[in-house]
């Protein structure tokens, strides 16, 4: 598709501050904007990644789903990310406090992978094609 000039990613969250400072420390960056109810990152020249408080997008969202803090803590998505060097990307992520689902690990699908779990429980992969 195209057509499609930008992806966002926007991943509902518990507290907008913690997960800013999070993902700070993951992206190795200031956010882009940083403002209440919406933080975005501009991870590549495709790609942002946006963290929107669960009580924020409840507004809108009103009755018509279950309220997104009712999820908060069990993996709603998974962000996977092809790095340049995933041993920098797997200390990083351990010292940004990320918590370790799967250590670098060969997958059958032809990546090296490793997993973490944000504070809200959206799982990061980061991953590197194997040679």
């Amino acid at each position: 598709m195209k057509h499609i000039q930008l992806t966002e990613t926007i991943l509902y969250v518990e507290n907008q501050d913690v997960s800013t400072a999070f993902y700070e420390k993951l992206f190795r960056q200031k956010a882009d904007l940083n403002v209440p109810g919406m933080t975005e990152f501009k991870v590549s020249d495709s790609c942002k990644i946006g963290l929107m408080p669960n009580n924020g997008i409840a507004k809108i969202l009103k009755d018509k789903t279950p309220h997104p803090q009712t999820g908060t803590g069990i993996p709603r998505c998974e962000l996977y990310f092809y790095v340049e060097n995933i041993t920098l990307e797997f200390e990083n992520a351990t010292t940004a406090g990320a918590q370790l689902i799967s250590p670098i690990t060969n997958q059958d699908w032809g990546d090296k992978v490793c997993y973490f779990a944000d504070p809200d429980g959206h799982i990061i992969a980061f991953a590197e094609k194997m040679e």
